[in-house]
């Protein structure tokens, strides 16, 4: 797990910026790498990483990695589970020893031997850039679900790419600007990348499952690949609980890969006591972390993970969140990473990050994943099984997918946003087509005999996880901790993609009968087969327990920036005085408006206050 930064320049010319510039926009990204730094140089391109060191802690790990050929440069933020497999296949092509056993070298022997086919082989979590000297070429890639992040922008025939968009804006050749829309767009998904967009007008993301490369003999002109799509497969019908416990185990293994100490966080539902409890099974003395704001109550996430981990047997640690800490954490946060946050509960992950991070652990283990998977939001899943009875074919499945979930509803914007901003962002206009169109790709890939109901499970996926991977990333990363998510996984993915809806979710309502009938009323039950495999394995209390995930009563708390709303040059510049105003008066009431804004505000004034 790394940062990685880079400069690549058209034939011919060298980059930009020289190697002391090159450093200090590398170490903007320290967080991500405190165990190590590394720059590298060669005609028009240059490589820069951050390492934080989790497989082959020794200098044999170290990048930038170069190919013994000298042709192939890499810079890698990851890890990928099965490269002792790769490994394997790879000597069976390319006898050559290696020189360590740090996945890094895997990967760059199978890209030298497989090329960009290479992606389709890895399983893990990545996001890599690759420099080909013979055809000078830069590739960025990112793994199918988007757990790392990787982002790039191109000025003056430069392509400037990053972990994270700081050190491309603090470039000197870069002039940064807010990108309007994407700022309408996260007020109401409270997402910082949709797609390929970005707040930062001119930064682009890679997106999931997607390499770009650019052509430097054509001045960087970029050809983008989606190396990975969801297949349509034939529902499991017999053995369903099988398969996914086999799965889910076999992946938890995988993830414990490290030759740093691992943890798990632990906060007492079903997804992260399943990921502790298999963890525990092979790492003896396993630490379980679990962050959150004390309520008093029996079954808030502190009370229910301690009961948990007792019966585990695990050694339990806690880190109370406090109205104070979140306070101070919030903008100390966005100004570290130089984007808002997503939920407020990154605060919590960050919190536990830092805390288990003190105690010594470099790697942690987390249960993101399983509700996007196997059906785990019961009201948001029965909202969207009603529409879809009411729309089967999914004419208005993106428009339901963006308002079901909106913090700001579209048709609050003009009461939001000056005047200017609303016509400049064509009233959210682009982004409703966006859904549109991803919920359409949704409806594909889950095949025409699917119910129609998964096509919005397969939104969720899409918007929905995408968010929450990147939200721990950041979260995690920023205290120098690898977080690991062995349910948002491929093969787990491909395993409940291919369960027939039934298989994880349950509305508990049938269609009226008519003629009189009366209609058939039961609970709603939510990630059945995930329940199923491991009922009788991990604890009842944790088993049918409702999702929590580290929430905080941050409604009550939103009060301690209305300060910074209301003295933001940015925000008065986006806002209308009159929403700005009515937001930080009674933020509690209005908190579904005042979070993202006010997050937009501290994020706002960070760059261009």
């Amino acid at each position: 797990m790394c940062g990685i930064f880079g400069v690549v320049a058209p034939v011919g010319r060298a980059p930009s910026i020289d190697d002391i510039t090159a450093r200090r926009l590398r170490d903007l990204l320290a967080h991500r790498g405190p165990d190590g730094a590394g720059l590298w140089r060669r005609d028009n391109a240059l490589l820069a990483h951050r390492r934080l060191a989790v497989l082959d802690r020794t200098d044999a790990g170290a990048q930038p990695m170069i190919s013994d050929d000298g042709m192939t440069a890499l810079v890698y933020n990851g890890e990928v589970y099965n490269h002792a497999d790769l490994r394997a296949a790879i000597r069976r092509i390319d006898p050559r020893p290696f020189r360590s056993t740090c996945d890094t070298e895997t990967v760059l022997r199978a890209i030298e031997t497989w090329g960009v086919d290479a992606l389709t082989r890895l399983r893990g979590m990545f996001a890599l850039a690759w420099w080909d000297a013979r055809r000078k070429a830069l590739t960025l890639a990112r793994d199918p679900l988007g757990i790392k992040p990787i982002y790039h922008a191109s000025v003056a025939g430069e392509v400037i790419f990053a972990s994270e968009p700081a050190p491309i804006l603090r470039h000197p050749a870069v002039r940064s600007a807010p990108n309007l829309a994407m700022i309408s767009a996260y007020l109401t998904t409270i997402r910082t990348t949709l797609g390929a967009d970005t707040l930062f007008d001119g930064v682009h993301a890679v997106e999931p499952g997607t390499a770009v490369r650019f052509d430097m003999k054509r001045n960087g002109r970029p050809t983008i690949e989606q190396y990975y799509k969801p297949t349509v497969t034939d529902e499991i019908e017999e053995g369903a609980g099988e398969r996914v416990r086999d799965a889910v185990t076999q992946s938890v293994r995988a993830h414990l890969l490290s030759d740093a100490p691992v943890c798990a966080l632990l906060s007492g539902g079903l997804d992260s006591t399943i990921t502790a409890t298999l963890a525990h099974e092979r790492i003896a003395g396993l630490r379980t972390y679990v962050a959150g704001a004390e309520s008093g109550a029996d079954d808030d996430d502190l009370a229910v993970s301690g009961r948990v981990a007792a019966e585990l047997g695990t050694q339990h640690g806690r880190v109370v969140v406090t109205r104070a800490m979140f306070r101070e954490r919030w903008p100390e946060m966005v100004r570290a990473m130089g984007t808002p946050l997503s939920t407020p509960n990154e605060v919590a992950i960050n919190a536990v990050a830092t805390g288990l991070r003190a105690d010594g652990c470099v790697v942690t283990i987390s249960g993101e994943g399983a509700d996007e998977f196997f059906a785990g939001y019961e009201a948001p899943m029965l909202a969207a099984w009603r529409f879809s009875r009411m729309d089967p074919a999914g004419v208005a499945g993106g428009r339901f997918a963006l308002d079901a979930n909106a913090w700001t509803p579209l048709n609050a914007k003009r009461a939001i946003l000056r005047p200017d901003i609303a016509a400049a962002v064509g009233d959210d206009l682009p982004l409703a087509e966006a859904f549109d169109e991803w919920f359409a790709e949704c409806a594909r890939e889950a095949g025409p005999f699917a119910d129609p109901v998964e096509a919005h499970l397969r939104m969720m996926q899409r918007i929905n996880l995408t968010g929450l991977l990147q939200r721990l990333d950041t979260a995690t990363m920023l205290a120098g901790v690898e977080g690991r998510t062995p349910l948002a996984d491929v093969r787990v993915a491909e395993v409940a993609r291919a369960l027939p809806i039934t298989a994880k979710f349950d509305p508990g309502e049938c269609d009226d009968p008519g003629d009189g009938g009366v209609a058939v009323r039961a609970a709603v039950r939510s990630k059945i087969a995930l329940r199923a495999a491991f009922r009788g394995r991990v604890c009842a209390e944790a088993l049918d327990r409702k999702k929590a995930s580290f929430p905080l009563p941050f409604e009550g708390w939103l009060e301690d920036q209305s300060s910074s709303l209301r003295s933001s040059r940015f925000a008065r510049a986006v806002f209308t005085d009159e929403a700005v105003e009515t937001i930080a008066a009674d933020p509690a009431t209005h908190w579904r408006f005042a979070w993202p804004m006010m997050n937009v505000a501290l994020w706002g004034d960070l760059w261009w206050g």
